[in-house]
């Protein structure tokens, strides 16, 4: 036997492990999740204030957000289809490559409109990966250890989340807004490359399905789609309204609009507390969605993202916004339900398309929103954050009356 090592201890990492969902697959799955995720938040918070020192504008800001989510909407489908039908192991070390190719478009061509192009291959990777890593979290974990499945998938992400602002200010005091955030993709590019080797090390691999329902026309999927999952669909779409309205604008706020704005470092601390937050909050949430109902989790999240804006709106100085970003942070309360309740009302045979296919139905509706958050930036920051409460509001007290649990489901 090992010296510092026992029966008891081995044991009880053995417990942890079994707690928490780490089997080799899922803890594969998570090394990826954040060396890619590493890379592009190193970088991607930060390219509102890199499209302004490259030429661009507030058009520019709301194409580029309103691209993420119309793309997060058109990959989730396709995401979902080559996930069933490659499978997630070969299926991800593509979504890696077309990240890859649009890192480095932003690095050989400095110029807004090359950000734009770029963005079209790398803005959405997270989108286009997702349907894959939510099927082979509900592949590789019983149905009772799912929500904790997606809990650390999602409190793995907040690392990169946290940490990459932070890298990214860092890159910007040192080399400036422009080559800093561009050295960045460099690394991001770097971290994609190790993210392939280990997933393939580590995933083991799973049979692509020969016969799949994701190559049905769209009207058949929206067709075996539940109502229970069309009701949360709708409560969903109103939500994201609340955070896409003003997300590309939050940097602008906080280093640009307020009376005491923040330096790129002091935005990449706050980033780090949303984070910190959420991560707080991930395994004892879980915990307690697995054991009960899933609905007051989902509500309680659907709040938190509604008051964001409201909250925003009054900060003016960085300790203010500090307090906003724990409000931010604490959104993520009842993500991983919703994530698992899309799943585990999804049908057995195309659990990834259904997945994509939820995703594509509300981001090509939110991706309205994006792009009008530019238009009522323009008019008054006031008018795009109060407009955002507005529609979070309506959202989650849609989902409090007529929600329900997933077991009532």
């Amino acid at each position: 036997m090992e010296k510092g090592s026992s029966p008891g201890n081995n044991s009880s990492l053995k417990r942890a492990a079994l707690f928490l969902g780490l089997k080799r697959s899922m803890v594969g799955m998570l090394a990826m999740v954040i060396l890619c995720d590493m890379g592009e938040r190193m970088a991607e918070r930060f390219l509102p204030i890199y499209l302004m020192a490259i030429g661009g504008g507030a058009i520019s800001i709301g194409l580029l957000n309103g691209l993420d989510n119309l793309l997060s909407a058109l990959y989730a489908y396709p995401g979902g289809f080559l996930s069933d039908r490659l499978g997630v192991k070969r299926a991800l070390i593509f979504f890696n490559l077309i990240a890859i190719f649009g890192f480095a478009i932003v690095v050989a061509v400095p110029d807004w409109r090359a950000v734009i192009v770029g963005a079209l291959f790398f803005i959405s990777w997270s989108a286009i990966s997702l349907p894959a890593t939510m099927s082979l979290i509900n592949r590789a974990l019983p149905k009772n250890k799912r929500t904790m499945g997606v809990s650390m998938h999602s409190l793995v992400r907040r690392i990169p989340m946290a940490l990459g602002p932070l890298i990214g200010g860092a890159f910007i005091a040192a080399w400036g807004e422009r080559d800093g955030i561009r050295y960045a993709f460099i690394g991001a590019i770097a971290m994609a490359f190790a993210a392939m080797i280990l997933q393939q090390i580590l995933i083991v691999p799973d049979s692509p399905k020969k016969k799949s329902h994701v190559a049905a026309p769209r009207k058949s999927m929206l067709a075996r789609m539940t109502p229970q999952l069309r009701l949360l669909l709708v409560s969903d779409i109103l939500v994201r309204f609340c955070e896409q309205i003003p997300y590309a604008f939050v940097v602008v706020w906080c280093m640009k609009t307020i009376e005491h704005p923040v330096s790129a470092i002091q935005f990449g601390a706050l980033t780090t507390i949303e984070m910190a937050t959420a991560i707080i909050i991930y395994i004892p949430v879980a915990a307690l969605a697995d054991k009960g109902g899933k609905k007051p989790f989902v509500v309680a999240t659907f709040l938190f993202f509604s008051v964001f804006p409201l909250v925003l709106y009054f900060s003016r100085s960085f300790w203010w916004l500090v307090a906003a970003f724990i409000v931010r942070g604490l959104k993520e309360f009842g993500e991983p339900t919703r994530k698992a309740l899309i799943m585990e009302l999804a049908p057995e045979d195309c659990k990834a398309a259904m997945f994509g296919f939820y995703y594509l139905a509300r981001d090509m509706v939110v991706s309205l929103a994006a792009f009008g958050g530019a238009f009522l930036w323009i008019v008054s920051p006031a008018v795009n954050l109060f407009a955002a409460f507005a529609f979070g509001i309506i959202g989650a007290l849609w989902f409090a009356v007529f929600g329900r649990d997933l077991e009532k489901a």
